[in-house]
């Protein structure tokens, strides 16, 4: 299988001025590898895409491909809610050389499922690049329905998605829909274990910015049918996945990744640093967790 296990949907460092920090960009590339991971995401949600220039989103898909240099797949995020757009993000991601693009549901718009169908379809038309589709509705309010996941499932090169529904029963209703090789990735991190016992084949993965090798020793120890492995490691994780999202997404976990010294604390506006109360509760769960 192309994807499976602990995939990090990766931050974009900065500089405390707010610029992206390439230095930290690629200690953060090699650690992730050197740890485990199985995949990197650059220009996800994570990676502040929304606030990313066009010429800075380009900049990243292709810095994160040159770091990884073929050792992991790298998955680039190349959604937006204008089609155009979307396209435009996806042939710039296949020349650079991505393995596959992410692409999300447009947001604000509220499309039909007929125009879900037609936006992802466009964009598979207009490259060759294999299409992970991202339903994630808590950010876009859109759901992307099994019916129309089917319909996607059916065009040669859509070649699974990232559910970050938290809805556990999809795995199994859509296994019945798709393909068999249809990769089937949770999009949350609190959900992973169930997620894979439902069938889903592994995570893009906020929490492993922070704790790569716990996130893959997880994925492995279920590869290899240690199950009370993985629900000791589970255990140990959980309060860390809850403490990722005290707040918005990716204050917490740019927060935890400065006190790790990947990078400093900063995120671009509309998004401000996380408060002292989370901080304090992030510090003491890393603490807990054994990461510092």
């Amino acid at each position: 299988m192309l994807l499976q296990g602990s995939i990090v949907a990766l931050i974009t460092p900065m500089t405390p001025e707010g610029a992206i920090d390439w230095e930290a960009f690629a200690r953060l590339i090699d650690w992730q590898i050197a740890e485990g991971t199985a995949g990197l995401v650059p220009c996800g949600t994570t990676g502040e895409s929304a606030t990313l220039s066009h010429a800075e989103h380009d900049a990243v898909v292709k810095f994160v491909i040159h770091r990884a240099a073929g050792r992991v797949p790298v998955i680039a995020g190349t959604g937006s809610n204008n089609t155009l757009e979307a396209v435009a993000l996806t042939r710039e991601a296949e020349a650079a050389g991505a393995t596959a693009a992410l692409v999300i549901t447009p947001y604000y718009n509220k499309p039909t499922q007929e125009g879900l169908y037609q936006h992802f379809k466009a964009i598979h038309d207009a490259t060759t690049l294999p299409i992970l589709l991202y339903d994630v509705p808590g950010r876009t309010v859109t759901r992307i329905a099994d019916e129309t996941v089917a319909r996607l499932a059916a065009l040669p090169r859509v070649l699974g998605i990232k559910d970050a529904t938290a809805d556990l029963t999809r795995p199994v209703d859509l296994a019945a829909r798709v393909p068999a090789d249809f990769v089937q990735l949770s999009g949350e991190d609190g959900t992973v274990l169930a997620y894979l016992v439902q069938g889903g084949h592994g995570c893009i993965s906020v929490t492993a910015n922070v704790a790569p090798r716990l996130c893959a020793a997880l994925h492995q120890a279920w590869q290899a049918g240690d199950l009370a492995e993985a629900q000791r490691i589970n255990r140990l994780l959980m309060p860390l996945h809850h403490a990722m999202f005290c707040e918005t997404n990716p204050g917490p976990v740019k927060y935890a990744a400065h006190l790790l010294g990947v990078c400093s604390n900063t995120v671009r506006l509309p998004l401000v640093p996380i408060g002292d109360d989370s901080a304090r509760r992030i510090r003491a769960v890393m603490e807990q967790v054994g990461l510092v």
